[in-house]
């Protein structure tokens, strides 16, 4: 039985475990009844079992039957399991009720995964070197992969990766069951900056005698608009976004102090480092010449996610040999997104893979996108899914 065959001889299992975790979405690095469903879905497969001290992840090694001499080629699989503080409104009848919600589709990432997970253990004796089966916690905005790379997890195999693998699916944008990738950068990097400008406060009939903190404030959100359009080039993109700006209580007083919080994109590391070293100093120099105080701090998040060109077109290919011509689409440009299995591909050569999970019955172009409250998944996808991941480490460890 071929791997895509069998994806499909276990679709209504997995599917039924995706509705499941639907119903228990769990938010951040501490998911424990996620963790227990994965580990009792595994629980019989020939699988070396490693779990997160930090965070509730759960990292899985098959050992390939055939031997080899010297050096086992190793490729992992990445699949993520928290959910998002979201009130479900789909109305489902496997909707959440617990006031989270698997509204980026990581439901669908973690019965992939165990689908895939099952699908090698029935190849074991082909395969010629390992994989690892990585549940990550933490994916929405806390970077649990961090947390996993600090727990060894890239040493797990007792080799290093050479190869890694990420699926995510789309509730909007594709058709149906549409695989996609790209070469290169294909979600952006992303930082949070922090500012607190501190002045002095009076009234607002004498602001002579106190260090007003809006005005600089005002100006900091307009010069960084200057700063991206007349410092980066128009060919390596940059946005900067103020969605914080706080100051005063009264029409009639100068506050005392005021804040922004920007987040900061990019797609390259070189306007990544540079944007990083700039915008500090810009914020400085506007307290500075208004005689106010500047407290700045950075968040860093996620860098960019960049695809391995080689690998970019195995999953072309793959895809074209599992599901015939016509299943995939190669992006022309990057999304604003950000991932942190970024991470693993600044180490590990590999591919970030997109996956219409588009309604049937939905037209991509309007239906809810991932985060929304009203955004569904087809689950239709999930063995398709499974055999794709399966097949892309089949294919390098045979």
């Amino acid at each position: 039985m071929s791997i895509l065959d069998f994806a499909k001889s276990i679709d209504a299992e997995l599917v039924a475990l995706r509705r499941e975790l639907h119903q228990i979405p769990e938010v951040g690095l501490q998911l424990p009844q996620t963790q227990a469903r994965i580990l009792q879905a595994l629980e019989d497969l020939p699988l070396e079992i490693t779990l997160g001290k930090s965070l509730t992840s759960v990292v899985a090694v098959l050992r390939g039957a055939i031997p080899t001499d010297g050096k086992r080629p190793v490729v992992l699989l990445r699949g993520d399991m928290d959910a998002l503080p979201v009130e479900e409104a789909t109305g489902l009848e496997y909707a959440s009720t617990n006031g989270a919600m698997h509204a980026c589709g990581h439901d669908l990432h973690m019965s992939i995964l165990v689908g895939a997970a099952r699908a090698l253990c029935e190849v074991q004796d082909q395969l010629a070197g390992d994989v690892v089966f990585m549940f990550q916690p933490g994916e929405e905005g806390v970077d649990g992969c961090r947390y996993m790379l600090e727990e060894g997890l890239l040493d797990v195999a007792g080799q290093r990766p050479d190869h890694a693998y990420a699926i995510h699916v789309w509730s909007s944008q594709e058709p149906h069951g549409t695989f996609s990738t790209k070469p290169g950068p294909v979600m952006a990097s992303s930082d949070v900056a922090r500012v607190r400008v501190v002045g002095s406060g009076t009234h607002g009939s004498t602001p002579h005698l106190g260090k007003d903190p809006v005005p600089a404030l005002a100006e900091m959100v307009t010069a960084t608009n200057a700063l991206v359009t007349r410092e980066f080039s128009i060919h390596d993109p940059v946005v900067v976004t103020t969605g914080l700006l706080q100051a005063g209580t009264i029409a009639n007083v100068i506050p005392e102090d005021g804040r922004l919080e920007a987040t900061l994109r990019t797609f390259s590391d070189e306007a990544h480092a540079k944007l990083l070293e700039r915008i500090p100093q810009l914020f400085e120099g506007i307290a500075q010449a208004h005689g106010v105080k500047a407290e700045y701090s950075l968040l860093e998040q996620y860098p960019v996610t960049i695809n391995d060109p080689d690998e970019a077109d195995h999953v072309a290919a793959t895809v074209a040999e599992l599901f015939g011509p016509g299943r995939h689409n190669r992006w022309d440009k990057p999304l604003a997104g950000a991932e942190d299995f970024s991470r693993i591909l600044q180490v590990t050569p590999g591919c970030f893979i997109g996956l219409a999970a588009t309604p049937p019955d939905a037209d991509p172009d309007t239906a809810p996108f991932n985060h929304s409250a009203y955004a569904r998944f087809d689950d239709g996808v999930v063995a398709d899914g499974a055999a794709l991941l399966a097949e892309l480490a089949r294919g390098r460890l045979t």
